[in-house]
């Protein structure tokens, strides 16, 4: 559906540690582009509803944490998690999840999730307007390959997941790199 699209330009509005900074909370703002985290880069970029929600801590941030190595041997440079949460919830959820390897990116305001065409209403769960769950392997800013659940609406009733899961992407990257039979 989206393959062959270019990422919006947006800036997202983060927290970054500065050692600089004395206290308690040592971090400064920093403004960062799609083109800071996607140009010249190969990378995984997956989204969902919201940080600390049981799936997306049980099992599709936890996989793509734990399978990293696996998506760099298959060409992939870095791994993004998004999600319509702000800095200070991303920076929270990548501690308590215990990330190394996986970076965050908060969408606080849903600019770039609404420009993907992927914002939806939560408010059946009390969310608000939040990230409908999708993964996609974006090369130099352009959407590469797309994995979207299925049953994208306002107030869904369910939470599909299994397309966007990491080990739905290996499959895809892994099925890429088979010979053609002739």
């Amino acid at each position: 559906m989206k393959t062959g699209a270019k990422l919006p330009d947006v800036t997202f509005h983060t927290r970054v540690r500065d050692d600089s900074i004395d206290g308690p909370n040592p971090f400064r703002w920093e403004d960062k582009t799609t083109a800071d985290y996607f140009a010249g880069k190969r990378v995984i970029l997956f989204s969902l509803p919201g940080a600390f929600t049981p799936t997306c801590s049980t099992y599709q941030l936890p996989g793509f944490e734990n399978n990293y190595e696996a998506f760099k041997a298959k060409g992939i440079d870095e791994i993004y998690c998004m999600s319509v949460n702000d800095s200070f919830v991303m920076n929270k959820w990548a501690t308590d999840q215990g990330l190394k390897n996986v970076k965050v990116i908060p969408d606080g305001s849903g600019e770039f999730t609404r420009k993907m065409g992927m914002l939806v209403d939560k408010a059946n769960l009390g969310f608000g307007m939040r990230s409908w769950r999708y993964a996609a392997i974006i090369n130099d800013g352009v959407v590469e390959a797309w994995f979207e659940e299925p049953g994208l609406m306002d107030n869904c009733p369910e939470d599909p997941y299994g397309v966007s899961s990491p080990e739905n992407l290996m499959k895809h990257l892994e099925e890429a790199q088979q010979p053609e039979m002739a």
